[in-house]
């Protein structure tokens, strides 16, 4: 297996740090503590620099990247439903737990939700309680949130 390359990218929310090989992109996260951004980026990190920019610049809904997310069988099946969550869109913890089948699920889909090592790319940030609450996110509810109104910003509506 070809070593995993890694680089960081500034974001308007945090340092990302991405890792990947030729296998594909195997993990995304946030950080908090200021480094500075890769100016020698691995080609095979490449793509998804340019297309996590164009995401922040609002210029891209969705992602089109070679994907290698290490997990359980659960937790691999549950990632690849929160790819289908629209852009803009969010569902409930419930509503993933029926979609993958098994609504009694629920605590354990949560949980596979929160060790999503992909961010943003597979969005379990499009995923809140039932009561419309954002719940639990590993990168801070402010990046939850910021990333939800980044997706769907109310526009206000002229009256004339």
């Amino acid at each position: 297996m070809e070593q995993l390359k890694t680089t960081y990218y500034k974001t308007p929310i945090g340092i990302a740090k991405i890792e990947g090989n030729a296998d594909g992109i195997s993990a995304i996260s946030v950080l908090d503590e200021e480094i500075e951004s890769s100016l020698d980026i691995p080609i095979c990190l490449q793509d998804c620099v340019q297309q996590l920019d164009a995401y922040f610049k609002g210029e891209r809904t969705n992602f089109n990247l070679k994907l290698n997310p290490q997990g359980t069988e659960f937790q691999q099946k549950v990632w690849k439903e929160l790819t289908n969550v629209p852009f803009g869109k969010t569902r409930t913890y419930l509503e993933q737990s029926k979609l993958l089948g098994n609504v009694k699920a629920i605590r354990a889909v949560a949980s596979a939700n929160g060790k999503n090592p992909i961010w943003i790319v597979i969005p379990c940030h499009r995923i809140i309680g039932s009561d419309g609450s954002l719940t639990g996110y590993a990168g801070g509810l402010w990046r939850k949130k910021w990333l939800l109104e980044h997706e769907n910003p109310t526009t206000q509506q002229s009256l004339f």
